[in-house]
Parts: C-alpha cells; structure tokens; sequence
C-alpha cells in the first residue's frame, strides 16, 4: 500500500523537470494552442467546462463546503486520471491520498482551490500545467491529461 502511496504522489507530482529547459530541445505546448482540443474533448464529453486564465479547463461538480486548499495545505483526495482517449494512467478511488498541494502539478494546484472540503471536479489540464515536454512515468510528453478529483479533506 505504501508503495502504491509512493507511486501515486511521484506520478501527480512536481519532479521539477517538466518545467526545465535544458539543452535537450524539449519546449512546452503553450496552453492556447491545446485549448481548441481541450474544448472539442469536453463538448464530446459532455463536460460544461469553464476556462481559468491558465489555460486550465474545469467543471465544478460539487463545490463542497467548509475549508478551502491553500498553497500550503495538505489535501485528501480520490481521483482517476486519463488519457483523453479514456485510457486511465492513475486512479485511487478507496482510501483517500494526503498530498501536499503545493507538491502537485499546476494543474492541480489551481484547480484544488477552487474547491472546499468534499467537493468534487472534473479538470482537462494542458500539457504544460501537468507533465510538460518531459512527461512522467508511463505520461508521454506534451500530453493533455483529464482528471476526476473528490476533494476529502484539507488540512
């Protein structure tokens, strides 16, 4: 279980690396030019999204009530993550995942405060405020990531 806790936290975190830009050529997708696929995946889903200034594309659920994350909260929570064609790359729906937010991508770290304690969301998050032009894992790169998020708890 812990190693599973392990995994999940190093594949939804910042490693740092997707925001480098070394000698290697690897550059980012701007979020602008994913936002015409993001917005063709969510009418195809049926998913009413609103879009942040980021870039980031997201549909409250459940707002929830009570604290909202902060930079420097702990949050807990059951998520799914995919692939825009459905492929789920992480999930961990039993026992709620403590992270810390500031730990997370980009992605995640404006789309959580949006939220009070158990609300829940749906997130298309562009390339560059997730994995970047590195990727992660089994996360190619520049990929456009989908999350379902049920905010548990904050601390």
């Amino acid at each position: 279980m812990k190693l599973y806790a392990l995994f999940a936290l190093a594949l939804i975190s910042l490693t740092g690396i997707s925001c480098l830009k070394g000698g290697d050529g690897c550059s980012n997708k701007t979020p602008a030019s994913e936002a015409g696929t993001i917005q063709n995946y969510c009418t195809a889903q049926g998913i009413t999204a609103t879009q942040h200034s980021s870039g980031l594309f997201y549909q409250i659920i459940n707002p929830g009530s009570g604290a909202t994350p902060t930079a420097s909260s702990t949050v807990y929570v059951r998520y799914t993550g995919k692939f825009l064609d459905g492929t789920i790359f992480d999930s961990r729906t039993g026992t709620p995942l403590a992270l810390g937010l500031s730990n997370l991508i980009q992605g995640w770290q404006i789309g959580l405060p949006l939220l009070q304690k158990g609300g829940s969301m749906k997130m298309v998050v562009p390339s560059a405020l997730a994995y970047g032009c590195q990727g992660a894992g089994t996360i190619p790169a520049n990929t456009i990531v989908y999350f379902e998020i049920d905010l548990v708890d904050v601390q």
